[in-house]
Order: structure tokens, then sequence, then C-alpha cells
């Protein structure tokens, strides 16, 4: 990416929400999806980030019932999709819906994958693909978390979308992006007061990531320990991870990113529900914080 403007930055807008369960295939909550998008859009977010290896047909349903809504992937697999698919898929999302649908790509990892190798030249080679293809540079991002991919986010894309990561890594990562490209951390809000009823619900959350190394060896950069990681994760471990308490500690946790680069802040919702449930009341809730 080159110093000139970054449209991205615009049209995601300050804040997001990333959900999960927004990229049901299931046809009989089409409906609904849509019907949430186009809350989410009236409520004032800027953008859909759609959890789990999304792809740009996840993001239709969304698409067709906003009008100004950015919708993106968060992310799409390079093993799981072929770079041609995703060149076409790209194109066609982009013919019906134009400067609206955001190509989010990753590495995810190894233990989710058996053709995991070389994640770094494997990334490098699928942008490449894109690029052949016609797929702008500027209207996709990387997953990026580590200081090789988060050059490459600020080189061959508009910007980064990491997940699980704190205000530190924001500031660290704004510092090998530049000031150009976009920077949109992930950030988890558990709406509960209750110290014990907010941890276990971030701790049912988190239990999937922390059997993940490409998570917990980012963390162990930002000085977590082992020890962290252990019987669910330890309160200094999930009060880093998950923005909890009253409406005010919550927008001072949010704030944080952006006073440390972000550029906009894309929300997870926690419950302690089902991940693929839709939050909406949540949603509501956040979006009033943010407006105060």
């Amino acid at each position: 990416m080159s110093d000139t403007p970054n449209p991205l930055k615009e049209s995601v807008g300050r804040y997001g929400i990333w959900s999960h369960g927004l990229r049901d295939e299931d046809p009989s909550r089409r409906a609904e999806i849509g019907d949430a998008a186009a809350e989410l859009e009236q409520l004032g977010y800027g953008a859909v980030w759609l959890g789990g290896s999304s792809a740009a047909r996840h993001a239709v349903p969304l698409l067709e019932t906003t009008s100004t809504l950015a919708v993106g992937t968060s992310i799409q697999s390079i093993w799981q999709y072929e770079a041609a698919a995703s060149a076409a898929a790209f194109a066609e999302v982009e013919a019906a819906h134009p400067g609206r649908f955001v190509l989010g790509l990753g590495i995810s990892h190894a233990k989710l994958h058996d053709q995991y190798r070389r994640p770094y030249s494997a990334l490098v080679s699928y942008l490449d693909a894109l690029d052949e293809a016609g797929v702008p540079a500027d209207r996709r991002v990387l997953a990026a978390l580590g200081p090789k991919t988060l050059g490459l986010a600020g080189t061959r894309a508009a910007g980064a979308i990491p997940y699980l990561v704190t205000p530190e890594h924001t500031a660290q990562a704004r510092e090998i992006l530049g000031e150009t490209a976009l920077l949109a951390p992930e950030f988890k809000v558990v709406l509960e007061t209750d110290a014990a009823k907010a941890r276990a619900a971030a701790r049912g959350a988190l239990a999937v990531y922390l059997a993940l190394p490409n998570y917990t060896n980012t963390w162990l950069r930002l000085g977590f320990t082992e020890d962290d990681f252990k019987d669910g994760g330890s309160d200094r471990l999930i009060d880093t991870f998950f923005a909890w308490g009253d409406e005010t500690r919550i927008r001072s946790r949010i704030d944080a990113f952006h006073k440390a680069g972000a550029d906009h802040v894309a929300l997870q919702a926690i419950d302690s529900g089902s991940r693929e449930g839709l939050p909406r009341e949540a949603w509501r809730r956040l979006a009033a914080l943010l407006e105060a």
C-alpha cells in the first residue's frame, strides 16, 4: 500500500461487530441474519466481521439488507479456500455490492489444517495469486499477529485485523504498519458487573483459543506466562482480553485501543449462550455505551 489515504478506514468507521452467528448458512436463519444486520447499520456500526473461516458467500445476506454497512471475513483461511475461487467470489460480490465487502485473510492454525506448511510463504503466494486475479490490495486485510505478517499487511493489503490482542499489541502493530494502513483489532466485551459471572462467561469463550499456539505465543511475547494459560486462564489473562464491569469501565477499555493507534475496534459481545447466537440486546447496549 502507498502513503495515499486509505478509503477503507472511512468505510468501516470507528466501531464494528465481530460475530460467529451472523455467518450461519442455514437458509431458515437468512431473514433473521439480514434483519440483525439492518439493525446494526441503524445502530451506527460501520462494519460486521464474520467469525470462523468465513467466505464471500456468508456476507451476502447481510449486504442484501443494508446499504452502507461494510462486511468482512474474519477470517477466510487460505488453506480452506483456493485463491482462484476466492477471487471469483470476491468479483461476484463486488459486482452486486460495490465497495462494501472486505476480504479478511489469515493462515488459521496448524491444528485445524493438515496442509499447514510454511504459513508465511503460503500467504505471500496467495496474495500473489489474488493480485493476478485482480483483487485489489485495498479491499483485503490480514489477520496478522506477529511482526512479519503485520509488515505484510501494511505492504500487500489495506491493513490488519488482529484477534485476541491488547492495546500494547496495537501500539506495536501501528508502528510496524505505519499511519496509512487500517488497524482494526477485535475485542471481547462481557456486559456484566459481577466478577465471577463475567469471568465464567469469558473463560467459556476463551477455552478454544488456549489450545492454539498462534495465540498463546503472541501472549507470551506480551508478557504472560504458561501459568496464565492454566485452569481456563488466570484472572489476569481474562481481565486483559475481556472488558467487563460498568459502562464507564468498558468504554475506557475500548477507548484504550484507539488511543494506542487503532482506527476501528471490532467488538465481540460475550455471554453465557452459544457463540452461534445473535446477542442483539448486547449490541444495542454497546451502541448506546459508545454514543455516551
